[in-house]
């Protein structure tokens, strides 16, 4: 194939052309020009950040014809010779497919020979952390006294997983990611020497794609012109990287505001039709948020946003969205995010994700403005509220009397009896299965709780994303009550999805099939109420008690003692 990739066209052939490193480049040319190089070097960081591209320029450099040089000379035979992989006194070992303790053993045997075509052996260990247990064993003498016609230089993308043996026979460089702006100056620079047109926007859509690592800037980048047509557009690197623009990340979190859920829905949907990927779509939005926050707590912090572009648009909602919002909003969406990757149905918990977000979003100004309530008609309700005020008061007073409702106060009243209604049913299945439960069989159902949510999920996602926001609170041989901080989560599982848990819990607990759903708030005070009770009864017990020992041997012999 005559066709080779950017990467490989351009990959660096001087230090100085390490984009990003100037912390480690500049140190080795130093380490060159006065010939105090050690025998051992350990290079690691991110991929694709020029680990192993500095590795062969210092191959190049300390056998260059002209060394003692900062920089290979590119241009004599042994600098071209290692360039082209001809000389085999310069070795490249992947690590990951020669791991063994022979292959070490092997390495460990022909370091006493002398190089055959230039000054030094240099070997050069890719993804070094894949070698063995035994390999790392092999490799220890030799690592901490080779000859001094060979040079080791150790690449890794996981210096956690290397023997601390090995790293402290070694001087060891960390390579960082490298910034947006300096790939986005690197790959200006090859466009230009290309003749490619790009808009800028789509540069720095290809390094936000990239993070940090330059290879796959490059790669992204040599994709989306194959894509293009006349120029590299930002429409054209969405459609190659799978991102997410700017824009439409702005109109759904607009929507979210303004609890528009049909349009965030709408939005969500033609986004998964186009090829989206779920996670990807979620993990664009955290970034989009957390540069909100940012420029938000510090609007000078242009250049440190992942994901935004400060326009128009990017600050009037800024503007409109308060900080504390954000946070919450972060940690949701990390929360969801982190259940998606476990689940074979991510596009459902990115849904369910959003129209969390959507019903945070209750703002009495969009309610009156939406409904377009007409000052008469907001007379009419206040008179309303005010009469079930005045006689919430009076059932609390207990003076309430059975009044007829007027024709205008029935809607009201069906209203008010509604719930309260419910609260009475509730509380009396909650109280009497109080009267029979134990501490015991709560704990065998909070141990095989997670066994039920294991089953629930296999049978039905939808059930094990609303149960996921309950817990058992107590529990009787036949009945468990569960506390849940939503209350559409709790009326979910209560209608929908009560047929599928009631089967899970005879299958998974010790018959306990029938469940009662409540609110957290609902059941504090549920159990306050039953605790009071039975302090009552207990009290009343004993004043029998008392009396009854009054009648046997007379109030005078009876010594009362308090507490």
């Amino acid at each position: 194939m005559g066709y080779q990739a950017l990467y490989r066209v351009w990959r660096p052939q001087q230090l100085k052309d390490v984009v990003g490193q100037e912390h480690i480049t500049k140190t080795l040319q130093n380490a060159l020009i006065q010939n105090k190089l050690s025998h051992a070097y350990l290079f690691s960081g991110p991929r694709g950040t020029g680990k192993t591209s500095a590795a062969k320029i210092i191959a190049k450099a300390i056998n260059c014809e002209k060394a003692p040089v900062a920089e290979p000379c590119n241009e004599c035979a042994s600098c071209l010779g290692v360039t082209s992989g001809a000389i085999v006194d310069v070795m490249e070992i992947d690590a990951a497919s020669n791991n063994g303790v022979d292959e070490i053993r092997d390495i460990r045997d022909k370091v006493k020979f002398a190089p055959n075509e230039v000054r030094y052996k240099v070997y050069i260990i890719d993804e070094v952390h894949m070698l063995s247990t035994g390999a790392f064993n092999a490799l220890l003498k030799t690592l901490e006294e080779p000859p001094g016609h060979v040079l080791f230089i150790l690449a890794t993308t996981e210096p956690h997983k290397i023997p601390l043996t090995i790293i402290s026979r070694c001087q060891r460089f960390d390579f960082k990611r490298i910034s947006n702006q300096a790939i986005v100056a690197r790959m200006r620079h090859i466009l230009d020497h290309d003749q490619v047109v790009a808009e800028d926007e789509a540069l720095m859509m290809v390094a936000r794609a990239a993070e940090g690592g330059m290879r796959d800037a490059l790669s992204l980048l040599d994709q989306a012109i194959s894509f293009s047509e006349e120029s590299l557009t930002l429409e054209d690197v969405l459609a190659v990287t799978g991102a997410v623009s700017q824009r439409m990340l702005t109109e759904i979190v607009s929507s979210i505001k303004n609890g528009d859920t049909l349009n965030v829905l709408e939005r969500l949907n033609l986004l998964i039709q186009e090829g989206k990927e779920p996670l990807r779509f979620i993990e664009d939005l955290i970034y989009y948020f957390r540069d909100m926050l940012l420029y938000k707590n510090a609007p000078q912090a242009v250049d440190l946003l992942e994901r935004a572009t400060v326009d128009e648009d990017f600050l009037r909602i800024v503007e409109d969205i308060e900080s504390v919002w954000l946070y919450k909003t972060i940690e949701s969406l990390n929360a969801s995010q982190q259940e998606m990757k476990w689940s074979a149905h991510p596009k459902i918990f990115l849904e369910l994700a959003l129209l969390k977000l959507v019903n945070q979003q209750v703002p009495a100004d969009r309610v009156v403005s939406s409904s377009q309530t007409s000052s008469v008609e907001l007379e009419q309700m206040n008179e309303k509220f005010l009469s079930l005020q005045k006689q919430i008061q009076q059932i609390q007073a207990g003076t309430s009397t059975n009044v007829k409702a007027t024709d205008s106060s029935q809607p009201q009243q069906r209203r008010a009896k509604k719930i309260p209604t419910q609260g009475r049913v509730s509380t009396g299945l909650v109280k009497e299965t109080l009267k029979v439960a134990d501490k015991q069989q709560l704990q065998l159902v909070t141990s095989r709780w997670g066994d039920v949510m294991d089953r629930l999920k296999n049978q039905s996602v939808p059930a094990h994303a609303w149960l996921s926001d309950s817990k058992p609170v107590a529990s009787s041989s036949t009945t468990v009550v569960l506390a849940f901080q939503n209350e559409m989560h709790r009326d979910m599982m209560d209608t929908k999805f009560r047929t599928v848990l009631e089967s899970i819990l005879q299958e998974t607990l010790n018959g306990q099939s029938n469940f009662i759903t409540l609110l957290q708030p609902h059941w504090e005070k549920v159990k306050e109420e039953y605790v009071n009770e039975q302090k009552g009864t207990a009290q009343e017990v004993q004043d029998d008690l008392v009396d009854e020992a009054v009648k046997l041997v007379g109030e005078e012999l009876i010594e009362f003692i308090d507490g």
